[in-house]
């Protein structure tokens, strides 16, 4: 759990505002994606990413599960994304809504938790001029973690400077 959630909640508003992206197109997910990858292999983490377009149906631009996942992970990556398509805000910051108002997400909603999941590692991929066009997912890690590091590649991605971008560490 954060620090302070109101704290983590201004950042996170901040990073879905400015990490927007002038285009992305099938080259920039597989890009993206491949980043994310070598960043995981090189940490050791058993994540799954998942990049994909929105629209009916939802277009799967890159996906890899590295050792240490399972089919869990790509059923939560699926539920978290959908919460991104749903409201355009990544899935922490809505989850984080909720934790401070006390209410649940179906009490909220009155959606089923089995096809949404409000905890961190889904990410909008806002496009300037298009608006949120799709997702940039993480699961295998603490929610926060996985948030975090959708939030890292993206500043990668787009370079900007990550240290000024990432949640304030947790004592």
């Amino acid at each position: 759990m954060p620090l302070n959630l109101q704290e983590d909640l201004t950042a996170i508003v901040r990073q879905e505002a400015e990490l927007t992206l002038a285009t992305f197109n099938l080259n920039d997910a597989w890009k993206l994606g491949a980043l994310l990858h070598d960043i995981a292999v090189e940490r050791n983490y058993g994540i799954v990413i998942d990049i994909r377009r929105f629209g009916q149906p939802h277009q799967q631009l890159f996906y890899t599960a590295l050792p240490g996942t399972t089919p869990d992970n790509a059923r939560w990556v699926q539920r978290k994304s959908n919460v991104v398509a749903r409201f355009h805000r990544s899935s922490y910051q809505v989850g984080l809504h909720l934790q401070r108002s006390g209410v649940t997400f179906a009490e909220k909603y009155s959606l089923p938790d089995a096809d949404y999941a409000t905890h961190g590692g889904s990410f909008p991929l806002h496009v300037i001029g298009a608006g949120v066009i799709g997702s940039l997912t993480i699961s295998g890690l603490v929610q926060r973690a996985d948030h975090e590091l959708a939030v890292e590649a993206l500043c990668l991605h787009t370079g900007r400077e990550y240290s000024s971008y990432r949640l304030s560490s947790e004592v």
